[in-house]
């Protein structure tokens, strides 16, 4: 197992936090803050297999490391990623990791288009301190064929004569073995099988990881296409060019104006209990006006009122009195009109009969 690097913190640690690295990228996974999330991942100091699964898997060489494989693709390396490299790792006492990652023709053809080419995959992975090697071009699926390719039997060694040029070569084949095929034991299908690991978990050379939830590169990319716009804001400020970004000159004058409202509502945040105490006190002068006004108009009301009766009451009693006279007399215009509207709608009536 590597030795642990040192870890450099640029914040006093929190209450309780441990120096020691125990996480991907030795960040320490004894942090509280973050024990709920991630769990700390122990080694494994016995040579110990998992008995309940469906499947049987054989014990390990205990005379020489424990050779593991792990494939995939690995697009932006994610904790996801480590953790389970992790797991692999502490499987056992002495572990060789081996991650199998395939290239870029047959991930585009079978997958869709990743984000970093092979080669800035394979160079992120080169980084990654719990894996030992890293097989390039490797199958998109394993095969029988690759494991043959990776197989030596301890029989061969033991077998081999004295010469140190037979015992070298025996050697280097047996370190070249691939103990365990390691992913979590979800049924993975493909065009060519229901569980790419169904032939391996029938040799007993399958060992299971648990998968970390949460996170994954669709998941990444996702975020990124949810947040596009703020995405493109960031790197418009950041100096990059309309072109650079492939976005048209509209889409531009749209961020701006985006970033403009953004500014206004970060900046009425900011200015928040100022605002709202301005606010209250202008709906306070507000209501008082309202008040003034209204007692203003009452006044005047009688006086208009007033003034009004004054000016036209004797006629207006008049023109009311006749209209009431004629209304009860049945006689008078309204007669009259009520009248021809009933001859009107009486003569209708019969037309349509006709």
């Amino acid at each position: 197992m590597p030795n642990s690097p040192k870890l450099t913190v640029s914040r006093p640690p929190s209450p309780g936090f441990s120096m020691d690295p125990g996480s991907p990228m030795g960040l320490g996974d004894c942090d509280p803050n973050i024990m709920d999330s991630f769990k700390p991942i122990e080694t494994n100091m016995s040579y110990d297999v998992p008995m309940d699964k469906p499947y049987i898997v054989n014990p390990p060489p205990q005379d020489r490391p424990v050779r593991l494989y792990c494939d995939g693709i690995y697009d932006l390396v994610h904790y996801g990623h480590m953790r389970a490299l992790e797991q692999a790792k502490k499987s056992f006492p002495n572990v060789y990791l081996l991650v199998g990652m395939c290239n870029d023709e047959d991930t585009h053809t079978r997958k869709g288009k990743t984000v970093l080419t092979e080669n800035e995959r394979y160079e992120s992975m080169r980084h990654c301190r719990w894996v030992d090697e890293i097989i390039t071009d490797a199958p998109w699926i394993v095969t029988q064929e690759f494991m043959d390719e990776h197989e030596a039997s301890s029989d061969a060694f033991a077998a081999c004569t004295c010469r140190q040029s037979h015992i070298a070569d025996h050697t280097t084949k047996m370190l070249r073995r691939i103990d365990y095929v390691c992913h979590d034991d979800l049924p993975y299908a493909s065009a060519e099988s229901d569980d790419v690991y169904a032939f391996v978990k029938a040799q007993g050379r399958f060992l299971p990881t648990q998968r970390t939830d949460g996170v994954s590169t669709s998941d990444l990319i996702t975020r990124i296409v949810r947040d596009y716009d703020k995405y493109l804001r960031r790197n418009l400020e950041r100096g990059m060019s309309p072109k650079e970004l492939n976005i048209s000159f509209l889409k531009e004058q749209e961020l701006n104006l985006q970033k403009h409202v953004s500014g206004i509502r970060e900046q009425i945040k900011k200015n928040f209990q100022g605002t709202r105490e301005d606010l209250v006190g202008e709906l306070e002068d507000l209501k008082a006006e309202l008040r003034h006004t209204k007692l203003f108009w009452e006044d005047r009301r009688q006086d208009f009122v007033r003034g009004f009766s004054s000016m036209f009451g004797s006629q207006v009693g008049k023109i009311f009195g006749r209209k009431r006279r004629e209304i009860a007399n049945g006689s008078g215009d309204y007669g009259s009109s009520k009248r021809v509207r009933q001859a009107e709608s009486s003569g209708s009536l019969n037309s349509g009969s006709e």
